[in-house]
């Protein structure tokens, strides 16, 4: 695909959204795993596509038609994937039990758009799948201890393994950082004063850089 970059476009910022929103996707369907033993791999492609148009239309505000263009399909296509209902789509997806084979291939023609359109909503909202994330945290864990003998970012990321996102209150966070010193401070108290929700293992410690260096220019 040769995406028509617009003015108020960042593509590596599309790509990077695209990802998100796919892999959120495929964790709504139940992973790679359970899509492998229903035999549905195959609803892949689609579902990529699905999430390129809800992703140009509404983080983008491309046209059905720049869209359709954009993807090599039609503008048809491309209106049912944006017009596709995301309750019903994750509906089906809880029926997949009692459906035939031929059924579930069928499935992917009706459920690409809805579980697409919502997927980007819950990226859109900080709910990113849970398995990225900690993927993210693991590579951020291991690429801040290469650079220094235990700093605090290292330690903040190890104790807060296993973490849901998004991150709605202090609690969660004052009882695995209690104890770790950042600048003389203990961050078991610093964050209570962070902003939330807090979304990614990245904006935690952004949050947390930004507090620290606010106090030292106290």
């Amino acid at each position: 695909m040769i995406l028509e970059v617009k003015p108020h476009m960042d593509k590596t910022a599309l790509e990077e959204l695209v990802a998100r929103v796919f892999f959120k996707a495929i964790d709504l369907l139940g992973g790679l795993t359970h899509l492998a033993r229903y035999r549905t791999l195959t609803w892949l492609p689609s579902l990529a596509r699905a999430v390129y148009a809800v992703v140009l239309h509404d983080e983008y505000l491309f046209s059905e038609e720049e869209i359709a263009r954009e993807l090599g399909t039609t503008k048809a296509t491309v209106r049912n994937i944006l017009r596709a209902d995301p309750e019903k789509a994750l509906e089906r997806v809880r029926q997949m039990d009692d459906l035939t084979e031929a059924e579930r291939r069928e499935m992917r023609v009706h459920l690409a758009g809805g579980i697409a359109k919502l997927a980007y909503r819950l990226v859109k909202d900080g709910q990113d799948a849970q398995w990225v994330l900690e993927f993210c945290r693991g590579m951020a864990e291991q690429a801040v201890q290469s650079v220094c003998e235990a700093p605090w970012p290292y330690l903040v990321l190890k104790h807060i393994r296993g973490v849901d996102y998004p991150i709605t209150e202090a609690q969660v966070l004052r009882e695995r950082l209690q104890g770790i010193q950042a600048k003389g401070l203990d961050l078991g108290n610093v964050v209570g004063e962070l902003a939330y929700p807090i979304r990614t293992p990245a904006e935690l410690l952004h949050e947390i850089k930004e507090y620290l260096q606010k106090r030292e220019l106290l």
